[in-house]
């Protein structure tokens, strides 16, 4: 009778899965943080320009540090999501020392947006990497 080899090679095909789905999360993070900033409202630009994404294990974590991302997202004042936004008007000094009196703002829901119109295109891009493994 033969001599049979095993070679486990389980590790190999372990550490390309994981380089696989890296890949394509971190291609999928950054479609979801183009289409958000193509959503965004522009002012300053400051919001926009904020956002980003980056890897978190097998999470791609899509955001914004700016102060101002949590408003143009969910709105405020009267326009606030789930209607708990301020109900009088009020006033604010822009950047250029002038005033402005307002209710609020709409919100873009710039970020949920782009999650759901980039989510076929995220699954896409990381079957297309898991599917190039050799």
């Amino acid at each position: 009778m033969g001599k049979w080899k095993f070679d486990d090679n389980s590790a190999l095909v372990d550490a390309a899965i994981e380089r696989a789905i890296r890949a394509g999360l971190e291609e999928a993070g950054g479609e979801f943080a183009a289409q958000a900033k193509r959503n965004s409202r522009v002012d300053t630009g400051d919001t926009k320009a904020s956002i980003d994404h980056k890897l978190d294990g097998r999470s791609v974590l899509v955001g914004s540090n700016a102060e101002n991302a949590i408003w143009e997202e969910f709105g405020t004042g009267i326009h606030a999501e789930k209607g708990d936004g301020r109900k009088t008007p009020w006033v604010y000094k822009d950047r250029k020392g002038k005033f402005h009196r307002t209710s609020g703002k709409r919100g873009t829901r710039a970020l949920s947006k782009a999650m759901r119109s980039k989510a076929a295109t995220a699954k896409r891009l990381i079957e297309a990497k898991l599917g190039a493994i050799k």
